[in-house]
């Protein structure tokens, strides 16, 4: 008999364990959620620390999108990968299999910025994806994909604008750029000093690569009217004016049908996404 009872308390005890939740019977738990790599546009990285974690949980995480746990994951840290494509507040929920939620965490993804290492020095720039997703996503996949490098700040107005990003030494046009956007102009963001926009054509729709920063307020390159759509911001120099500015100092010349062109050439060694 007491053979007997003591099997019945270890399958009763069995039975409780099943009914906890999980593929061994006990209760997952997460404590923390934690990412090591949180940049708009690129993958994220985030950490989930927990206990008894299951290969089966599942993950909400909005604007990061197509979350995965990667294959290294384990039972006490789990790894959670997706695309981030919205800067701002981002939600992390972490639910089991049968959707009971074990844990909500709200991360935060800054504003992007991007380095610009010039032969002039360093100037950094912090983009505006909230308002402008479309330029800032095109700007971000020429950094990603190297295109600026050693591209020429090639137009300069003094009290006006610098304009670079599309021309090598010699003004020779670079290859590589991809189709133009859709002008993102009348959204809020305006053409003041340290304002960066897109250069374009007389097509409103015919941005690509180039770019030029403000240096003054200049209202009248602003959304006027439908016939005259201004040019689109999409950021500003953080830091670094002093650099645009001293660019702007530079004796300029006219070389064949360009004009405003600096007689010492000023290189974009290389752009790079930093946070």
């Amino acid at each position: 008999m007491r053979i007997f009872s003591l099997n019945i308390v270890k399958f009763s005890f069995l039975l409780w364990l099943a009914s906890c939740g999980g593929n061994d019977g006990v209760q997952p738990s997460v404590s923390q959620v934690q990412a090591t790599a949180l940049l708009y546009g690129q993958q994220a990285v985030i950490l989930v620390a927990g206990k008894y974690m299951r290969n089966d949980m599942v993950a909400d995480t909005g604007a990061c999108t197509g979350p995965v746990f990667r294959a290294d994951s384990g039972p006490e840290l789990a790894i959670l990968t997706c695309k981030v494509t919205s800067a701002g507040p981002l939600t992390v929920t972490i639910r089991t299999a049968n959707g009971n939620i074990l844990f909500t965490e709200t991360l935060m993804v800054p504003l992007p910025r991007v380095l610009l290492v010039t032969s002039k020095g360093n100037v950094e720039l912090e983009l505006n994806p909230q308002v402008a997703p479309i330029t800032v996503n095109n700007f971000l996949g020429y950094v990603y994909r190297g295109f600026y490098r050693n591209t020429l700040f090639h137009r300069v107005i003094p009290g006006f604008v610098v304009q670079g990003g599309g021309f090598t030494t010699g003004l020779i046009k670079k290859d590589g750029q991809i189709s133009p956007i859709f002008l993102e102009t009348n959204l809020g963001l305006q053409n003041k000093r340290s304002a960066v926009a897109m250069a374009r054509t007389s097509d409103p729709n015919s941005a690509t690569s180039e770019f030029f920063v403000n240096l003054s307020d200049n209202p009248l390159l602003d959304y006027q009217s439908a016939s005259n759509p201004g040019y689109a911001v999409f950021g500003k120099v953080l830091t670094g004016m002093d650099v645009i500015d001293s660019i702007a100092t530079l004796p300029t010349s006219t070389v064949g049908s360009f004009e405003n062109v600096p007689t010492t050439d000023v290189t974009i060694n290389f752009a790079i996404q930093t946070q």
